[in-house]
């Protein structure tokens, strides 16, 4: 256990609260909060790699402490009605896809390379840009201007995107056209 790890923890505790304030209609709250975990996720990234301090447990921990912030946020936001029951649904799908997939063919075939795909990336930042926007949106006092929908259309797309590369990568590997490690 080291700082970066801590700091992971730290996020990871932060879910909780994160969803008590959504639930009780403190959206300005709630996206400070949102904004500290993103401030530490990127903290304990710098402190891991500019010091020396990755570890297996920060490699594991660290993705979890996100994807357990992400989906919350969104379930919550989804239970709050103020994101798409469908958009959470496809959100929550493609995680738990992502997943079960990787540990069915961890568990049953070869050991598969865990790099993310470059088009989950950018679903994972659009991810991010609309729970922050919509947050700052019903805390701060922001301005939708159309921005809300076309996030929300974004992310969905690169949702569906992200999942189906995954589904090939998957099957690739399974073939022995994909590399492992």
């Amino acid at each position: 256990m080291n700082l970066p790890n801590l700091i992971t923890l730290g996020r990871l505790l932060l879910v909780p609260l994160a969803i008590w304030l959504i639930l009780a209609g403190d959206f300005a709250a709630a996206f400070w909060t949102f904004v500290v975990a993103g401030v530490s996720d990127a903290a304990d990234g710098f402190i891991a790699k500019k010091f020396g301090m990755t570890t297996e447990l920060g490699a594991l921990l660290d993705p979890v402490a996100d994807k357990v912030l992400l989906v919350s946020v969104y379930a919550t936001l989804g239970i709050a009605g103020q994101l798409p029951a469908w958009l959470v649904i496809l959100v929550i799908f493609r995680d738990l896809m992502i997943v079960g997939g990787f540990l069915f063919i961890q568990l049953l075939f070869r050991k598969l390379r865990w790099e993310p795909l470059v088009i989950s990336k950018i679903n994972t930042a659009l991810q991010i840009v609309l729970a922050a926007f919509t947050l700052a949106r019903l805390g701060l006092g922001i301005a939708d201007r159309g921005v809300g929908e076309a996030l929300i259309l974004a992310a969905a797309g690169t949702t569906v995107l992200s999942g189906a590369a995954y589904l090939v990568r998957w099957t690739r590997s399974i073939a022995g056209a994909e590399g492992t490690g």
